[in-house]
This record gives structure tokens, sequence and C-alpha cells, in this order.
């Protein structure tokens, strides 16, 4: 069964499940998904699993990500983009670099945040953005996210543009960002440029166009899911954990990597193959004194097996 993931460069107008029909009619394979949503108005990175890889995106949705964003000073929109409707306009702003400039990084750090009312994001079943589209605006409790860092900002005179670029936590709007970043700076401010270029060490320089879809594309699922350290088993341990059984010491083959207890680990096989992805009950270190000792104690819980 063709298996893997597909590095796609999504480009501005159209839907993250548009990218995936596309995939599913080139490569004539019905199961495909994407491991996170990225808005019409934005471009870049998307993550695609194709057939048993699907099952896989879950553990690729957390990954924090990376923005090259535009935003532009004075202009307020329902969507808090230039596609929405103005509902404030404030032209005569006056502020300094340095002024932008710490604004920006002052949202360094955790902090709470509202999803903007037009997103992908689902309340009772439907987007966000579907709701509101009917006049049914949905404000959402704000939830917590991090700005790891915000850098190489540029601001332009006297247009009011601002770019930077953004490295965040999995689940932080960006353009809920840039919002709050204009009510501190008093002015209001909307995103005018929004472009995914990372998502963990992925990178969207990996990535290819839509029409360039092929199996050719496809990347190795052991590779792709290479982050996460493993526990590697015997053959005999293998076809038992391929039926299910859970991990034991007995039939531990060696580690890769060092994990803590309750850590996101993959069970390999001696040839490298991935057979699960499970939790450790016991960190790398624990594990390896119980090897030493040869203390026949179970330390992982298998997730998902993946079979032939």
């Amino acid at each position: 069964m063709t298996s893997g993931f597909l590095f796609v460069d999504k480009p501005v107008g159209i839907t993250s499940h548009d990218v995936v029909d596309m995939a599913r009619k080139k490569l004539g394979i019905r199961k495909v998904g994407h491991s996170g949503t990225l808005d019409p108005f934005a471009s870049g990175l998307l993550i695609l699993g194709v057939g048993r890889a699907t099952r896989l995106l879950e553990y690729l949705k957390d990954f924090e990500k990376t923005y090259v964003v535009k935003m532009k000073l004075g202009v307020i929109t329902d969507t808090f983009d230039l596609t929405g409707k103005i509902v404030e306009e404030h032209p005569d702003w006056n502020l300094s670099t340095e002024e932008i400039v710490n604004a920006l990084k002052a949202f360094e750090g955790e902090y709470l945040q509202v999803p903007p009312a037009y997103s992908a994001k689902r309340y009772k079943g439907k987007r966000l953005y579907q709701l509101a589209r009917e006049g049914k605006i949905i404000n959402l409790p704000p939830k917590r996210v991090k700005i790891f860092s915000i850098d190489d900002i540029e601001v332009r005179f006297p247009e009011g543009e601002v770019s930077f670029c953004a490295r965040v936590s999995s689940g932080t709007y960006i353009r809920s960002l840039v919002m709050d970043v204009g009510y501190r700076l008093g002015c209001g401010a909307t995103t005018t440029y929004l472009r995914r270029t990372k998502v963990g060490a992925f990178s969207v320089s990996e990535a290819v166009r839509p029409e360039e879809l092929s199996l050719v594309n496809l990347k190795d699922s052991e590779a792709v899911m290479g982050f996460l350290p493993s526990i590697i088993v015997s053959e005999e341990q293998g076809k038992a954990v391929l039926n299910g059984r859970q991990i034991w010491i007995q039939g531990i083959a060696g580690l890769d990597g060092s994990f803590n207890k309750n850590d996101l680990i993959r069970i390999v096989s001696e040839e490298g193959r991935l057979l699960s992805i499970a939790k450790a009950e016991r960190s790398s270190r624990f594990i390896k004194m119980l090897l030493r000792k040869k203390e026949n104690q179970r330390v992982a819980k298998l997730l998902k097996v993946f079979g032939d």
C-alpha cells in the first residue's frame, strides 16, 4: 500500500481541503489528509499524509510554526486580514519604529489569545467562518498560546506596513496576534500577508506546488517521524507488537534517543521499520537500568500499530 507524507507549498486563494482534493486526484488515492489547516488567505507549508501515514498526522499537529507576516497599521477588519470588511480606520497614527518594535516584542512569551471569529476552528460541528457568514459571531474563550520569538522586524513609513518573522506554538492565530499588537499600539492593525515557512524542523523549501504533486515527492514515514525517540525491538517482539502485545524489557534490542516517562516514542524493528507509536511508561534512563539488571518490566503502552 502506498504510504508517506507530502510537503506542499500551498498558494494563496485555496483551502487546505482543496489541496487534499488535488492530491487525491493527481495520485489516484482516496486516503489523504492534512496535519493542520492553513487559511485560504495564507500560503506556505502544508503537510499531507497519504495512505497509512494519515494515522500519523495527529502527531505532527503540535509542532511549533514559523510565519513571515506583514501587517498594516491604522486599519481594523472583521476578519483580522485584508480580505475582510474595514470596521475602523485610524490614519492619523503617530508611532516611532522603536514603539512598534517594542509592542511586537512585548508579546514574546505566553499570553491568552482569543481565536478570530472568521477561522476554521469548529464550534458545535461548524466552522467559525461559516457561522460568521451567517451573522452568528461566536466569541470563544481565550486560549493560552506561546510566542517563542518575533524577529526580523521592518517598518515602512509612511505606508505603516510592518513585516516580521514569528515562531509560535501550535494553535496560535497570527491574525489575532496582529490584532492584539494593533490594540496595544492604540491604532489597530490588520494582517496583509501571511506565509508559513516552517512546521517544526520541516521547511517550505522542501515542498512542491500542488500542480507538481506526484508519488515521486512522497516522503518516507519512518524518516518524517524520526523526530521521535524510539525503542528498537527484536524480530520476535516486533511480531508480537503487530498483534498488539505491549512493550516489555524482554525483547528490547536497543534505544535510539532519550525520553521521559509519558513521552511519545516510536517502536521500530531492527531494520528501522515503524511498528507503532507508543507512550513511554518509563524513561530511557530507567529502561537502560532495567536492561542492565535484566528486570522484565512493562515499559511502554502501544497507541497505534502499523501492520502491513
